[in-house]
């Protein structure tokens, strides 16, 4: 399917049509296409057996046993019955359905325009679930009027920060420092657990399709990383950091070099954002780029990720 252009998704407002719902009816067909590539079917869930499955669900993705999951599903379906959302991800095997994607969204202020999505999650085989995941989200939250989205995601774990800045086109709005405290589960335990928010514009956010690579190699190095390679590259208008290749792994095999990466890169972006340069971008080989976005980005909300 033809990828819909910020024109395409802003269409239709010239004729009459409300923009959010011109925007609802132009990503209505990439949010099909994106389900049909992963070969899932999306929807909310609502009854009891359905929202326990996603919480054991995201218990296995934490590592965490499911008598103690991190979303219990008692709070799931409280989230529900307050308005908010809960979309599962299916895909069809020979043992019948099989979860594949969760995610939980629900209003944030201004309630009427934003939606925070606190929770996304796809198993590690289902190549564009997540995508399709998403994609769901941001048609039910434009069915209500919402224009924006935010949450949070581990900064150091590049192929979620490639997954919101360049396929999504969200842009990292707010750098927080160990915004959980200490976190017990099986994935982030012995780790400080800073975050990086994104805004997600839900009219006209689309994929980038610029390199962020580019002009990096003409870069000045100003910050070495824990490995002694360089940790941060200036340019005139522009800064590039590196992150870990694997900081999930790292974690596991040498929490104290996984902690100096930790610091390191906080500082580069701790920084950074005070001179008001925002993630943007992210390289296929682990280097975010910050520049300077649009004076309109929204600020604010999370995702644990």
């Amino acid at each position: 399917m033809t990828p819909v252009t910020n024109s395409a998704a802003g269409s239709g407002a010239a004729d009459g049509m409300p923009p959010g719902e011109a925007a609802r009816i132009a990503w209505e067909g990439v949010a099909e296409g994106a389900a049909r590539t992963a070969g899932v079917t999306v929807s909310t869930v609502h009854d009891v057996a359905g929202i326990r499955a996603v919480a054991d669900f995201f218990a296995d993705v934490w590592q965490m046993p499911r008598a103690t999951p991190p979303y219990p599903s008692e709070v799931l379906h409280s989230l529900v019955h307050a308005g908010g959302a809960v979309h599962a991800a299916y895909s069809a095997g020979a043992r019948g359905e099989r979860l594949a994607g969760a995610a939980v969204a629900v209003f944030g202020p201004p309630a009427e325009l934003d939606v925070y999505s606190f929770v996304a999650a796809a198993s590690a085989s289902g190549r564009g679930v997540g995508l399709a995941v998403k994609q769901a989200q941001r048609l039910w939250a434009l069915e209500r009027g919402a224009t924006t989205m935010r949450w949070t995601f581990d900064p150091l774990v590049s192929r979620n920060a490639r997954f919101n800045l360049v396929k999504l086109g969200a842009v990292g709005s707010e750098y927080l420092v160990d915004f959980y405290g200490p976190m017990s589960d099986g994935v982030n335990s012995g780790d400080e657990s800073d975050r990086l928010t994104v805004a997600w514009d839900l009219v006209s956010g689309t994929a980038r399709k610029d390199d962020p690579a580019e002009g990096r190699l003409a870069a000045d190095v100003v910050r070495r990383a824990p490995d002694g390679g360089p940790l941060a590259l200036r340019g005139a208008d522009r800064l590039w950091c590196r992150v870990p290749e694997d900081i999930v792994a790292l974690r596991a095999a040498d929490p104290a070099l996984a902690l100096d990466w930790r610091h390191a890169v906080r500082e580069v972006f701790t920084e950074t954002y005070a001179e008001g340069l925002r993630a943007t971008a992210m390289s296929r080989d682990g280097w975010y780029l910050l520049t300077r976005p649009s004076p309109d980005l929204p600020s604010a909300s999370e995702e644990r990720k």
